[in-house]
């Protein structure tokens, strides 16, 4: 009887190891964003302090991992058999919905994920237990669910996102207020105060508060308990001093002290809050197996009531979790994917926008813009001049090539997004509550950003479509998780054999995101946003937009083929799949022209002139791609509505353009791939052949009308591809005859250098 359930503690095992692996690549996010986005440390440093903060908090976390066996539901009322399939279903949920969320880059709660699928699963093998229980109704299930706990994390769970976002806000203002920012000029003694109330909380309410979770609190908690106030204010006079010390002798700069303290306590934070995420569930399915192993009884009949009693961690199990955090920080591309999307959304410059506006944001904006107005109007101007010169940002003369060492915030927002973050992340763990930390560091770092006026008007609507976007993830992730994990539960209490088939299907969804999510970091490498880390010059313009439009000309002829081909065999899936790839063609270069703006700013001083070439050049491909999708659109639309298949004659006459099209295309792709510019005017002329077979094809559509033409909509579809076909190949005649002008000057230049 014993064998299937060790092979259930083996395979849970080996998802602790996943669910570490993919639940750390999700929070790095929480405590490395505000290091990383104000470049106070070095990325190595970086990485450094928090492997070591994560080690700590590792060993803090074990009075967490009740809420893995008890906090949920209530053991007592389960078999062992049940509390396995619980685990078991947990588990494989839990993996699956990280995996997604970290390939997205979308940042989500491993707290919320895991609560919701214990809650998920346990409310299925209850409902499962009822129903083979005649002496039982709906309403016992309260008796199964620890529903008043439930609720309580829960409820801590949402509060905490209107808490950490308003702390956050009111906390960056007043510091704000302090130091401006211009903050060096600032005297020294405001510094080391802040530098006093910054370490003095973290050293109280992450070290001294996260020991109380700890086997060795009991020999000191003598010395804390009772002595709170002598504690924070001896430890607040001790640092300020400190701090006095390393700014005026050692010239300390404190507030990167303070990020770095900062980092590592956060990380410690995280570790200690959510390191029962992830082998919580594995290691109370191991003291289940363990107390049913001795007892002798049928797994079916064991009652685990044992599992609310308080059972001591293994610190080596931590410690190896720790480890294997550690590791995925350093070497998880996933992780960095999702640090970029918190550090976007928070950063106090203009840049690449990756969530475009939706209905709400605007309407949230506008709002905001509102109450804006209303403040404005109430409070006295002198007051609002004088704040305003507070958040008056310094102007940073850089060289052009050096505009990509700028951070993404400074030192001051880095250091409160820390401390707040840290605080509250250590209340919730003192008072053995598993908060989110993912929504507590990113309501922080949005409160900060907020109240930083980063978001102004330019980029405002995105940044709060982003912050929409990932909180919206959460709430799906809770009802997701609570779903997913209800139904695999119930495939594993039907039979255990389905336990290796959906181990299997987590194998395959798992390498599946992993390639999909290589694919599109290549993709990525391969798409310049103009936020430049380099100086562009005359060369740079050719070499760019030579890049652009053979990637264009190749991808249009296959478009344009792809259609074509489909359209004559009335292949619908085909069709929707080339109109989302058209889709994805004209949404690039769209983000192209969005980054116009960084590209001219990044022009050297002799090749400003450029930027005009450069904008025609964009506008001629926004013009071919606006065609083809008219084609694509067209034609996925009447095939869609079941109309007459186009006449054998039509199709004929569209696979010539196509050939001829495709020969076209094909010497513009190799003439800007190969840089041969001088092979332009032949090019040019073979447009004449193609607009003629074009004019053709019209010609005898007109025929077949006054003929044997019956449908209407054949005649609109053809007519709409010739026309858009005649619009695309002008706009790539102009586009050529643009380049090739350019390139006869940009020669003449050159010679007379």
């Amino acid at each position: 009887m014993g064998d299937p359930y060790i092979l259930m503690l083996v395979a849970l095992a080996v998802l602790a190891i996943v669910d570490l692996v993919v639940g750390v690549s999700n929070d790095a996010v929480n405590f490395l964003n505000s290091a990383i986005g104000s470049k106070a440390i070095k990325v190595r440093n970086i990485m450094i302090i928090a492997s070591v903060g994560v080690f700590f908090g590792a060993v803090t976390s074990s009075g967490m991992m009740e809420v893995a066996r008890k906090g949920i539901f209530n053991p007592s009322m389960f078999m062992f058999q049940d509390i396995m399939f619980i685990f078991m279903a947990v588990m494989i949920t839990d993996i699956l919905l990280l995996d997604i969320f970290n390939s997205l880059g979308m940042p989500t709660s491993t707290t919320v994920s895991i609560v919701f699928e214990l809650l998920g699963a346990a409310v299925c093998v209850s409902l499962i237990k009822i129903a083979a229980n005649d002496d039982q109704s709906i309403s016992d299930i309260w008796n199964y669910i620890n529903h008043k706990k439930a609720i309580q994390i829960i409820n801590g769970i949402l509060l905490s996102v209107v808490v950490a976002f308003s702390v956050g806000a009111i906390v960056q203002f007043v510091s704000r207020l302090i130091y401006s920012f211009n903050f060096e000029k600032r005297p020294t003694y405001i510094n080391s105060l802040f530098g006093g109330f910054a370490i003095t909380a973290i050293t109280y309410f992450i070290i001294i508060k996260g020991m109380k979770g700890t086997p060795f609190y009991s020999d000191i908690k003598h010395l804390i308990e009772g002595n709170s106030i002598l504690i924070i204010s001896g430890s607040f006079v001790f640092w300020s001093v400190i701090s006095q010390v390393l700014i005026q002798f050692l010239k300390v700069n404190i507030l990167k002290l303070i990020i770095g303290v900062g980092t590592f306590s956060l990380a410690m934070a995280f570790s200690g809050n959510d390191l029962v995420n992830f082998i919580g569930v594995p290691i109370a399915a191991w003291n289940s197996y363990q107390a049913w192993e001795v007892s002798g009884v049928a797994p079916d009949a064991f009652s685990m009531g044992i599992l609310a009693k308080k059972v001591p961690s293994n610190v080596w199990l931590l410690l190896l979790a720790g480890a294997v955090m550690v590791i995925t920080l350093w070497t998880s591309s996933k992780a960095r994917n999702v640090i970029k999307t918190g550090i976007d959304l928070s950063r106090q410059g203009d840049g690449h926008e990756k969530f475009q506006p939706n209905p709400l944001s605007r309407i949230v904006v506008r709002g905001a813009m509102g109450i804006n107005a209303a403040i404005s109007f109430i409070v006295p101007k002198k007051t609002l001049n004088f704040i305003g010169s507070k958040f008056q940002k310094p102007v940073i003369e850089l060289p052009k090539d050096k505009t990509y060492e700028m951070p993404a915030f400074d030192l001051v927002r880095a250091a409160v997004n820390l401390i707040v973050a840290g605080i509250l992340i250590s209340i919730a763990t003192s008072m053995k509550l598993p908060l989110s930390t993912t929504y507590v560091t990113f309501m922080v770092a949005m409160g900060t950003s907020l109240a930083d006026r980063a978001w102004g008007r330019e980029s405002a609507v995105y940044r709060v479509a982003g912050v929409i976007n990932v909180i919206g993830g959460w709430f799906l992730t809770a009802i997701t998780a609570f779903l997913t994990a209800a139904l695999v539960a119930y495939l594993i209490s039907w039979d255990m054999v389905m336990i290796p088939v959906l181990l299997l299907v987590v194998a395959l969804l798992i390498g599946r995101n992993t390639l999909q999510h290589r694919k599109k970091s290549k993709e990525e490498k391969k798409q310049v946003h103009m936020e430049r880390a380099e100086l562009i010059t005359i060369n740079g313009v050719i070499e760019e937009s030579s890049d652009h439009i053979a990637g264009v000309a190749n991808r249009i002829n296959k478009l344009y083929s792809s259609v074509v081909k489909d359209l004559a065999t009335h292949d619908l899936v085909k069709l929707r799949k080339t109109d989302k790839h058209v889709t994805k063609l004209n949404d690039e270069i769209d983000s192209l022209k969005d980054g116009v703006f960084y590209f001219i700013k990044s022009l050297d001083d002799t090749s400003v002139q450029a930027s005009r070439f450069y904008i025609l050049i964009l506008g001629y491909l926004q013009d071919v791609a606006q065609s083809i999708s008219y084609i694509s659109r067209a034609t996925y639309k009447h095939v869609n509505n079941n109309h007459k298949n186009l006449k054998k004659g039509q199709i004929k006459d569209l696979k010539s353009i196509d050939n001829t099209l495709s020969k076209l295309l094909d010497d513009i792709a190799n003439t800007f791939e190969n840089r041969s510019f001088d092979n332009l005017e032949h090019i040019i002329d073979e447009k004449k052949e193609l607009l003629k077979d074009v004019s053709k094809s019209i010609e005898k559509q007109v025929e077949r009308i006054r003929t044997d033409e019956t449908s209407p909509k054949n005649t609109t579809l053809y007519f709409s591809i010739l026309i858009e076909t005649q619009d695309l190949v002008s706009g790539l005649m102009s586009l050529l005859e643009t380049y090739e002008e350019f390139h006869i000057s940009t020669k003449a230049v050159e010679i007379e250098a």
